[in-house]
């Protein structure tokens, strides 16, 4: 196996982006190469099209429940909108002025609050001009397109101290609540020891009311309020950079994608409604000791699945677990990707077990940078292409 040197994850899809000029831009058709692994069900052939072309580093989508239009973060600040099959000219919010994007840095993700329909209420989270992550929330106009900037409100800020692993995604859980995944502070091998910290907000999964107190209230079944030594926001710890990571209610699970460091790349999988979860950053590194000579496993939460970084990719770049309706066969299936490798992946849990599933050739649409999911269920890729492509059924 080869040894891949650190570098920063945002860092090496902005090289990508630059080198994905001469791609060519047509629909990729998904390729059917299962490694030799390969159990369970096959799915229905499926392509890839694009919605949207001509963005600037396309990092997240999401919708608003029950809402048609898809919602495009732009890394640069921008969150542009995608209505009956056309990108709109105007974004629905800029932040660029307020936004640091270099490095790992830069708009990162949005949340629709779940009664957005009858408040308005959505969060974004970015990296301010001192590098600092922000929660901000924001609220629609009375232009559906457009979202007031002046209705701002911070809900957290945290100071970051290097540019590099700062998580990046917010998102509402089935249960109503705010999660917040926060990387370990950056630098490499977690110099201040965030990671395995309860006394810092970094390297954590943070859950927050944000129904409740000024400007959030802390969930009573959070793991640690009576902790004395840990802080109350603190829902699961020991990540690395959980760039991406998804719910899926139907399992009532978590799926977290925590990129790796020099030798493995891992995701895990936990119930969404067991708190205090440690997930073994900086102990381990997938299921191997970062330090042999001071490794102690008890109580860890092992990776289901991990691949080696270096010669199967640089940063995976975690997914969804399809529910959708417009694919037969493909309901129950996790996606993923890596942001320097040619392939989706995918495996399910149905069994009980891991189930490597399919590897699908990505051809000619560029590096991966995320996944998206409409508010019908359906799955999207983005890519550094500067496109946004659907999974649909190959007609």
């Amino acid at each position: 196996m080869s040894r891949f040197r650190p570098m920063s994850f945002v860092a090496l899809f902005l090289c990508c982006a630059l080198a994905s000029a001469a791609c060519n831009e047509t629909p990729a058709e998904i390729q059917d190469d299962p490694p030799a692994d390969t159990i369970g069900p096959t799915v229905d052939e499926v392509e890839l099209t694009a919605v949207a072309t001509g963005l600037s580093l396309p990092v997240h989508l999401t919708a608003p429940v029950g809402d048609a239009r898809l919602f495009i973060v732009e890394k640069v600040g921008r969150v542009r909108i995608v209505a009956n099959g056309l990108l709109l000219g105007d974004a629905f919010l800029d932040l660029s002025g307020l936004v640091s994007n270099g490095s790992e840095q830069g708009l990162l993700s949005m949340a629709f609050h779940p009664d957005y329909s009858t408040n308005g209420y959505f969060y974004a989270y970015y990296t301010d001009t001192n590098g600092a992550t922000q929660v901000v929330r924001y609220t629609v106009s009375d232009n559906a397109n457009v979202a007031d900037p002046a209705s701002a409100k911070v809900i957290l800020t945290l100071s970051q101290p290097h540019s590099n692993h700062n998580g990046g995604l917010i998102t509402f859980g089935p249960d109503g609540m705010l999660y917040i995944g926060l990387g370990d502070g950056g630098s490499g091998g977690d110099p201040d020891g965030h990671g395995q910290n309860l006394g810092t907000l970094l390297g954590s999964l943070l859950r927050i009311d944000v129904d409740s107190g000024d400007p959030y209230a802390i969930p009573t079944d959070n793991p640690f309020v009576n902790d004395a030594g840990a802080l109350d926001e603190i829902w699961a710890y020991g990540l690395r950079n959980p760039w991406r990571y998804s719910f899926d209610p139907e399992q009532g699970a978590i799926y977290i994608a925590d990129v790796g460091q020099n030798n493995w790349e891992e995701i895990n999988v936990a119930s969404d409604m067991v708190g205090g979860v440690n997930y073994g950053w900086n102990i381990m590194e997938g299921t191997s000791c970062l330090n042999a000579a001071s490794c102690d496993e008890s109580g860890l939460h092992q990776p289901i699945l991990e691949y080696a970084t270096g010669s199967e990719g640089c940063a995976v770049v975690g997914g969804f677990v399809y529910r959708g309706d417009a694919i037969n066969g493909f309901n129950g299936t996790y996606l993923y990707s890596d942001n320097c490798a040619g392939w989706i992946r995918s495996f399910d849990l149905e069994f009980g077990e891991t189930a490597r599933l399919l590897q699908w050739d990505l051809g000619n649409i560029g590096n991966v940078l995320s996944f998206g999911q409409d508010s019908d269920g359906e799955l999207y890729v983005l890519s550094a292409n500067g496109n946004v492509y659907k999974f649909v059924p190959d007609r």
